[in-house]
């Protein structure tokens, strides 16, 4: 089937449960292959103008004004990224992304921190979920972050169409938001793989140890463990301990995947660890794994893992490295698919925007999945290996 006869079959089968006229149907259509075309800036006129139509009304008509349901569209997006990506191995990441706007009334802009800059800037902040295997990766899930300024300033609320059931919540609550939708809705995952910003919050980890959901999330030097009296210590001190017994032997050389510029190698340690005042699932573990820069000594980052017990270090170096696959998704999204390219300014329309872009990366996702497949033979694999769980080949000393 053609990419473009694929295309048509997958937004006409949604559109079809999304909307009973045939107008917003079409348009839906025409909005999805807009985003996935090759269209310097992705604004409702350059759209417009790509597939055809006279003027920007109807682009600009459909995630503003219409009348269709955002969440059933993600749960569409979902549902066709698990399906053509899907398995029992499959790791969510969290991350933020951010959209820059001027003034003050789109909904959920404030003076914050802005990761895309590394500055205060006046964004929207966007915590993300995507699914990765050795398949693909897309996003599958999304958040807007609504400001404490915001959440409670009623006028400004009704204004921007923010619904009365929406509180404020943390980014670390909203991600513990769509876990819990992931696992009503069958999503098939082993591990959460997740930035610092996520990985200290006490509440993120207890959610996951309540649900036995495996974990390797970056930590802050300063996460506090137990050390073998009991007594408290940062995960630094752990690192100060073993450079003075263990000496350059400490470290072995694991590569965390592939990157844009090759496998990313890097030196690392791992320690089993306890967690102040948090106990794993039963049947789990913690344990501190340690990454350090090859070129730059200095450069060092922590990850706390929660796995089962005997789970091989190098699969969860392999989790930790797969973090960076949200930072693509990101990346993609904002430059090839408009993710960020609108001027939405109320609640409604920014759900369904961004949602509509996720499933363009998502039928990008799956047409690269396939291509692979299509031109990519399957390894043979060696006699000594065969009925062997490759997870266990090898592991850290």
């Amino acid at each position: 089937m053609s990419w473009d006869t694929e295309l048509t079959a997958v937004t006409s089968r949604i559109a079809d449960r999304l909307f009973k006229r045939p107008e917003p149907k079409a348009t839906f259509g025409d909005l999805v292959r807009g985003l996935l075309a090759d269209v310097p800036r992705k604004n409702s006129w350059q759209l417009a103008d790509h597939v055809g139509h006279p003027t920007a009304n109807l682009i600009e008509w459909l995630p503003a004004r219409a009348k269709w349901d955002a969440d059933a569209l993600c749960d569409d997006v979902r549902a066709y990224v698990v399906e053509h990506l899907g398995s029992t191995d499959g790791v969510l990441i969290a991350d933020d992304t951010q959209a820059i706007k001027k003034g003050d009334r789109s909904v959920g802009v404030a003076r914050q921190y802005c990761g895309l800059t590394g500055q205060v800037e006046n964004c929207q902040v966007m915590p993300m979920l995507t699914y990765a295997s050795a398949v693909g990766h897309a996003f599958i899930n999304r958040r807007l972050y609504l400001p404490e300024k915001w959440a409670g300033d009623a006028e400004r609320r009704k204004v921007a169409g923010v619904p009365e059931r929406v509180t404020f919540a943390t980014r670390p609550q909203q991600v513990i938001d769509m876990l819990e939708e992931e696992r009503r809705a069958g999503t098939l995952f082993r591990y959460l793989a997740a930035d610092s910003g996520y990985g200290r919050d006490p509440g993120l980890r207890a959610y996951c140890h309540t649900h036995q959901i495996g974990y390797v999330m970056a930590v802050a030097v300063d996460l506090p463990l137990l050390d073998v009296r009991g007594g408290g210590e940062p995960a630094g001190h752990v690192l100060d301990r073993l450079l003075a017994h263990a000496g350059p032997g400490l470290w072995e050389r694991r590569s965390c995947g592939e990157g844009t510029k090759g496998r990313r190698a890097y030196d690392w340690a791992a320690v089993a660890v306890a967690l102040a005042g948090q106990f794993p699932s039963d049947g789990h573990a913690h344990t501190l794994l340690i990454r350090r820069s090859v070129t730059d000594p200095d450069d060092v980052e922590f990850f706390l893992s929660h796995a089962l017990t005997g789970t091989p270090v190098t699969e969860l170096i392999t989790v930790a490295g797969l973090r960076w696959k949200i930072e693509e998704n990101n990346e993609t999204g904002k430059d090839l698919l408009g993710l960020t390219d609108y001027r939405i300014r109320k609640w409604d329309g920014w759900h369904r925007h961004v949602t509509t872009a996720m499933l363009a990366l998502a039928f990008l996702a799956v047409s690269r999945a396939d291509l692979d497949d299509q031109t990519i033979p399957e390894p043979v694999p060696l006699a000594a290996d065969q009925g062997k769980d490759p997870r266990h080949r090898e592991s850290l000393s």
